[in-house]
């Protein structure tokens, strides 16, 4: 009885094994196939990648931050882009009244001035509701506080501290004289003081202090993206102006609230010019000075551009390689697919033909 148990020969076990282990072989090929002609991945896991893994675990983060990157772009050329309108408008209303001033000097200064202060007055409420301006629910020039509005209660500028202060010094230009006014309306102005200040508790602290909205684009690298309601950026007031807080913002806050204060019958006090020329002054370093800044803002808005097509172009390079070892091609699995269907079902077949014919030796014949 050597040759096998039962009378049933042990090679015959061994054939149908193979079949059998073949087979199986065969269905763990088509369920790979399948679940890659489903997914177009070569696996789901990295531990299914093989030698390609560590290019996937290398590459996949990479890739993630170039997209965060260039999400980030996105969002910041619509702030920029808000922020670019209003500061438009506000230069256009800083070189308005630059223009007018010349309407308060000369025989008929007395008939202009009650009208261009009533027009800076509203210019002055006008300026406070652009440095309130929203992207969404972020404030373009609020800074690192970019959830809260950097002039408080800009619709009443009017009644504020800051405006009713400089409403008194202007009117005691007689008293006073025009030095001591100019001083007085300066000091108001550059004053980051409760009460004084129309800025926010954040706005009204020393330019150190503040940090101008940025984006990142890349590990170690930013982008500033926008200005400050209280302070510059990049312009530089006193290389423009002799008369300046600092701030072009407050400059130009300061200014209007200046000639709204102004009346008639101030016209022919010899103080009146110095008052006129002192702010006619300060206005043209405010349009000089937010040019610069706007100018920067721009170029900064082009370079995102920049930027952000080499981040793209890096993405679809990156993209490309970790294709290569996670992504199927499809045409070729398909093709493998239906070849292994095929052979697994002669599997099945030779399998069924082997139990047949073992079968057929023990059956008593006919």
């Amino acid at each position: 009885m050597s040759g096998g148990i039962g009378g049933i020969s042990q090679s015959g076990y061994g054939i149908m094994g193979q079949l059998t282990a073949n087979s199986q072989s065969l269905r763990n090929q088509v369920d790979t196939l399948t679940e890659q002609a489903s997914t177009g991945l070569v696996s789901q896991s990295y531990a299914g990648l093989g030698a390609g893994a560590s290019v996937a675990l290398n590459l996949n983060p990479q890739i993630a931050s170039l997209q965060t990157w260039q999400t980030n772009i996105n969002q910041a050329t619509s702030s920029m882009t808000v922020s670019q309108s209003a500061l438009t408008q506000l230069q256009s209303i800083a070189s308005t009244f630059y223009a007018d001033m010349n309407n308060l000097s000369g025989a008929n200064a007395a008939s202009g001035v009650s009208s261009t202060a009533a027009q800076a007055r509203s210019a002055l409420q006008q300026v406070a509701g652009l440095l309130d301006t929203q992207d969404g629910n972020v404030y373009v020039f609020g800074g690192a506080d970019s959830t809260s509005p950097p002039v408080p209660a800009a619709d009443s500028i009017l009644t504020s501290g800051f405006y009713t202060q400089i409403n008194s010094a202007v009117s005691s230009l007689s008293t006073n004289g025009s030095t001591a006014t100019i001083a007085a309306t300066l000091s108001i102005g550059q004053s980051n003081a409760a009460g004084t200040s129309p800025f926010s508790a954040y706005m009204s602290q020393p330019t150190a202090g503040l940090a101008a909205p940025v984006v990142q684009v890349g590990t170690d690298s930013t982008v500033q993206i926008g200005l400050l309601a209280s302070a510059n950026s990049f312009a530089n007031s006193s290389d423009t102006s002799t008369s300046t807080t600092g701030s072009y913002m407050r400059d130009l806050m300061r200014s209007l609230a200046t000639i709204g204060s102004m009346t008639s019958a101030q016209v022919s006090d010899p103080n009146f010019s110095a008052l006129v020329q002192d702010t006619r002054t300060s206005l043209n370093g405010v349009v000089s000075a937010m040019g610069t800044d706007i100018g920067a803002l721009g170029n900064n808005q082009s370079n995102l551009t920049t930027i952000q097509t080499q981040l793209s172009d890096t993405q679809t390079a990156l993209t490309s390689q970790v294709s290569d070892v996670q992504q199927v091609d499809m045409a070729q699995t398909l093709s493998e697919l239906t070849q292994t269907n095929t052979q697994l079902q002669a599997s099945y077949q030779l399998i069924a033909s082997e139990n047949t014919l073992s079968l057929a030796k023990f059956l008593p014949a006919a």
